[in-house]
């Protein structure tokens, strides 16, 4: 029993336009409030096209079953899928093996299972973890937890008043104390993207390993992890077309088979005696329990999705989507724009004169226009720019010109009702 695909596959032939690529999304398709639906809060959740929800209906309508040591029919189905979409994660990334990509349930459980599996084997008391400035919360706390139960430091990377890392004196930050070097591909808050691969190499230098969180990469260009050389890679599928409660921890072999696992359970092992325990092959060592195979098989129908497109190609899009937005937003008075690294993903961070950013979120909403309000689960970085929060429109290829004049109409609709 097989999925039928013939629309789908008619919908992925040649080069379709913009216009047909948002028909795709069911969600994009209505009215707010009496106003067509500006989608513009991509950074935190993108939005998911009818292929990878026909595929979620299908595996929970003929396939869904447990995976692994199944001798049934459905199990068998589920099982096949569900390694397919290690496959497809593996080739989308360019890792070398897909026994090297781990489902987690997304970005942040990646990063805590490296701070639990690395950092129990390799960071002790008076080490440091050199963390960037611009690190979303999820690439914070977890090494400020580890610092405080090994007696270790966590210290910083600074970065300048456009949003951009300062490396300047990163050789001299990477002293023998650094185990682990933490940064993310591109922030959350600002868009900046960051020069991975110039830090990783520097860190190479000294053989020390690099984290990168590649939550807003992925979803928006063509990532290869070889190439850039990384340690460990993590992203979530819920930013890149797909199901909530997935996401991917790419690791080394090498690191990967010295760590311990931090969670314990069915599938993560070999063998279990009163003795003791054998722990299973990566990636099942790092993998305990039920997984989300509904969510796994859907992130790799969104993959199969977005390399329909093109990743070039929607890097492209969103470039000339964040020129546009970036352009008039410029020019409105009383608007500023925070973050203005030269090298930028498609995330616009700005705030008005004498207007808080939930003030601006709500009054947007009203005219149909999804922006996010607050500090982004990136507090260091505002308190470093010296404000409390931004309001931030963050684009996917899906959105239109007709989204940005939105925007901007209902930015002036903010500034009329504060009369600024």
């Amino acid at each position: 029993m097989e999925m039928p695909v013939g629309e789908k596959k008619m919908r992925r032939e040649g080069k379709r336009s913009w216009d047909e690529i948002r028909n795709d999304f069911p969600v994009l398709q209505q009215n707010i409030r009496e106003h067509p639906l500006a989608y513009l809060d991509n950074a935190a959740s993108s939005q998911m096209p009818q292929d990878v929800i026909d595929r979620l209906v299908w595996y929970h309508s003929a396939e869904h079953s447990n995976v692994h040591r199944g001798v049934h029919t459905l199990s068998q189905r589920a099982t096949r899928a569900y390694d397919q979409a290690r496959e497809k994660v593996a080739q989308f990334i360019g890792a070398p093996d897909p026994k090297e990509c781990i489902f987690t349930s997304g970005t942040t459980e990646g990063i805590n299972l490296v701070a639990h599996g690395f950092g129990r084997a390799f960071v002790d008391e008076g080490d440091t973890i050199l963390v960037s400035a611009l690190e979303h919360h999820s690439n914070i706390v977890p090494w400020q937890m580890l610092c405080e139960e090994k007696g270790a430091t966590v210290e910083v990377i600074p970065m300048n008043d456009r949003g951009e890392l300062v490396l300047d004196d990163l050789d001299e930050l990477l002293d023998g104390s650094v185990k682990l070097v933490c940064v993310n591909h591109v922030s959350n808050a600002l868009g900046t993207v960051n020069p991975v691969k110039e830090i990783i190499d520097r860190a190479h230098q000294r053989e020390i390993p690099v984290l990168v969180d590649g939550a807003q990469a992925v979803p928006h260009m063509a990532v290869d992890v070889q190439e850039l050389g990384a340690d460990f890679y993590a992203f979530s599928g819920h930013k890149m077309c797909g199901p909530t409660g997935i996401g991917v921890l790419w690791g080394r072999r090498k690191w990967l088979e010295k760590m311990q696992p931090y969670q314990g359970g069915g599938d993560m092992i070999l063998s279990v005696t009163w003795e003791g325990t054998t722990y299973n092959d990566i990636p099942f060592k790092f993998e305990a329990g039920t997984p989300s195979i509904a969510a796994a098989i859907g992130l790799g129908e969104a993959i199969d999705y977005l390399d329909a497109i093109g990743m070039d190609r929607i890097a492209r899009r969103e470039a000339e989507l964040l020129d546009m937005a970036t352009q008039r937003l410029s020019a409105m008075e009383g608007v500023r724009l925070v973050g203005t690294a030269e090298d930028k993903a498609s995330v616009i961070s700005f705030d008005i004169d004498g207007i808080h950013p939930h003030d601006i979120g709500t009054i947007l909403d009203n005219e149909g226009i999804a922006i996010r309000a607050g500090h982004h689960c990136a507090q260091p970085v505002m308190d470093r720019l010296g404000i409390p929060a931004t309001a931030r429109a963050s684009l996917a290829f899906y959105n239109r010109e007709l989204d940005i004049d939105q925007l901007v109409a209902g930015i002036y609709s903010v500034k009329e009702i504060f009369g600024v």
